[in-house]
């Protein structure tokens, strides 16, 4: 995978949640799933595989059917705003499991998203959306803090969306 095709130059660095390159916005917006192994079991599951995302009611068109790193995936809002992207890194461990994509060319933005689960020392299962940006297409210029505001609460859907995921009784759909 080559860091040139990337927007951006800081390919990875969400793996650190409190960097944010010079000329980008922080997003940090962190949301409790609920307790135990097997809400963390379902929201991990959920993250990989794309369900949440599928679940938010976005389109989904990946070159795999679980994250791993250099996997494309194109994200398709509203049907008609197709945003490219590259997973840059993912982690499945026995208490956090996420992953992070960059972004491409012909993405509205410009910079990287990451979508980790963790389950903390007392069995509090947390989604973590963390993300650095700015706008590369023209529009998303234009919206500035209203462009922000949009990605706050698609972090925060995120996190009701995996939490209904999680915490559902039977399997994820």
């Amino acid at each position: 995978m080559s860091s040139e095709d990337f927007t951006y130059a800081d390919v990875g660095a969400t793996r650190d949640e409190g960097f944010c390159p010079p000329g980008f916005h922080p997003m940090n917006v962190r949301t409790r799933l609920g307790e135990g192994e097997e809400v963390f079991r379902r929201a991990s599951e959920a993250v990989l595989t794309w369900e949440m995302h599928r679940a938010m009611g976005v389109g989904v068109d990946a070159s795999a059917d679980r994250a791993a790193p250099g996997v494309d995936v194109t994200v398709t809002l509203a049907g008609m705003i197709k945003a490219p992207c590259r997973i840059v890194w993912t982690l499945e461990e026995p208490r956090r499991a996420g992953w992070a994509y960059g972004t491409l060319s012909g993405h509205p933005e410009c910079g990287e998203e990451s979508f980790v689960v963790d389950r903390t020392g007392d069995g509090t299962v947390w989604l973590t959306v963390n993300a650095f940006s700015r706008g590369a297409k023209w529009y998303a210029k234009a919206g500035g803090p209203a462009t922000r505001g949009f990605q706050h609460a698609y972090a925060r859907r995120c996190g009701t969306v995996l939490r209904n995921l999680a915490t559902q009784s039977g399997e994820l759909p």
